[in-house]
């Protein structure tokens, strides 16, 4: 089979794409002092629309119903829906709530109808799986999604419902055998891991910051599934600072050969911006252009493994003018075949627009100037580099079970 070595397919096929938007997405608010500020949505869909993206005759959008509440409950305990459903109409929250579900905390604050908020995110990414499901698209975008952390009964990590669990699910209740969810953001996808980590039918995939020294700990590369699902969870865990071309090299070791083997039908992909190097939150050292050719590659990825079937959602992200716009822009491009040139100008428009809000300029073009250039695995492995290692480390713990030899596949 071939193998498609990232960043050099020259596909550009338009196929129909479905985008979840409205406004009301934006009622996910925690405050105007919290790095999950809704402006990183609206920014997003003006620059998406001042680019010409959500006219394009390929493109169809759609507005998100209130969330569905068996559907919900069928992957959130009960008693947790339940919390948020008070949390949203009563600042008093007990400390031991706030312990045991995770409202009302200063990751996750209480506001005024968190529930029908959160719940309109999870339910726009089921809406997305269900226009895959149902044949009338092959591809599907919900960049306000992506709410990773998120436990059955417990919100964390500025996520209340998970959406990507509820998209994957999605999926499964269609009759779907193999699905891959592949997490680009830089905080480890814990909670979708955790909802599928003795489910064979799902593989999940994190490329991550380490552990030891962001949010939220976990992600190992001895973290590799549940008994009844060994080898079904894959985490990188990447050295602080790492750039473009490590980051790169990282997923071009481990991602086309696990995906290759495993044959999914679908692929759910995350893709939070927050490992950018101007992204308050983390430590890695990353570009926007090696997210676009990551975007490019999960795209080509499910052209050659999945028959096209693609489900991309946001995630994580708080450089919410310089960063998030520009890359879940591309985004949306890259799902709709539609070239948005690195050096592409940003709209005057959308700049007005950004600075009669924020009194900021915004970036002049839709690249950081990275040529997003990097080594591939093929050219061979270096002990001395943490990289690596690291590399190496997931790939010794994941790749035997799916007959591949780590130092030669």
């Amino acid at each position: 089979m071939k193998r498609i070595t990232f960043g050099y397919s020259t596909s550009m096929s338009r196929e129909e794409v479905l985008v979840m938007w409205d406004e009301s997405l934006t009622e996910y608010n925690f405050g105007p002092h919290h790095p999950m500020h809704p402006l990183r949505l609206d920014l997003t869909a003006k620059l998406s629309q001042d680019f010409g993206l959500f006219d394009a005759s390929n493109i169809h959008i759609q507005s998100v119903p209130q969330v569905d509440e068996e559907a919900l409950a069928r992957l959130h305990t009960q008693e947790f829906i339940d919390a948020v459903k008070a949390a949203g109409t009563s600042s008093s929250i007990s400390e031991e709530d706030q312990q045991t579900y995770g409202v009302g905390t200063e990751d996750v604050p209480r506001f005024d109808q968190i529930h029908e908020a959160s719940g309109r995110l999870f339910q726009a990414s089921i809406e997305a799986a269900k226009a895959i499901t149902s044949g009338r698209y092959n591809r599907a975008v919900n960049f306000c999604g992506g709410m990773h952390h998120a436990m059955p009964g417990k919100a964390a990590g500025f996520c209340v419902y998970n959406d990507c669990a509820a998209a994957i699910q999605e999926f499964l209740d269609a009759g779907y055998e193999r699905v891959v969810y592949l997490d680009l953001d830089a905080h480890h996808g814990d909670g979708t891991e955790h909802f599928f980590w003795d489910d064979p039918r799902v593989l999940t995939i994190s490329l991550h910051e380490n552990g030891r020294f962001l949010f939220p700990g976990t992600g190992y590369a001895s973290e590799i599934g549940g008994m009844k699902a060994a080898a079904s969870a894959v985490n990188i865990a990447l050295p602080p600072r790492t750039s473009d071309a490590d980051w790169l090299r990282a997923l071009d070791g481990v991602v086309p050969q696990v995906i290759r083997e495993f044959k999914p039908q679908a692929i759910v992909s995350q893709h939070g911006c927050d490992g950018h190097n101007l992204d308050p939150l983390t430590h890695l050292r990353l570009s926007v252009d090696a997210m676009r050719r990551a975007a490019e590659w999960v795209r080509d990825l499910a052209e050659e493994h999945a028959d096209g079937k693609w489900l991309a959602v946001g995630g994580g992200g708080y450089a919410i003018i310089d960063v998030v716009p520009r890359a879940w822009t591309n985004l949306v491009a890259i799902a709709g075949g539609i070239e948005l040139k690195p050096a592409t100008e940003m709209p005057d428009r959308w700049r007005d627009y950004v600075y009669s809000l924020t009194g900021r300029d915004a970036p002049k073009r839709m690249t950081d100037g990275s040529d997003a250039a990097f080594s591939t695995w093929e050219r061979g492995y270096d002990p001395e580099s943490d990289l690596d290692r690291t590399v190496m480390s997931t790939r010794k713990n994941i790749f035997p079970f799916y007959g591949l030899d780590a130092y030669y596949d």
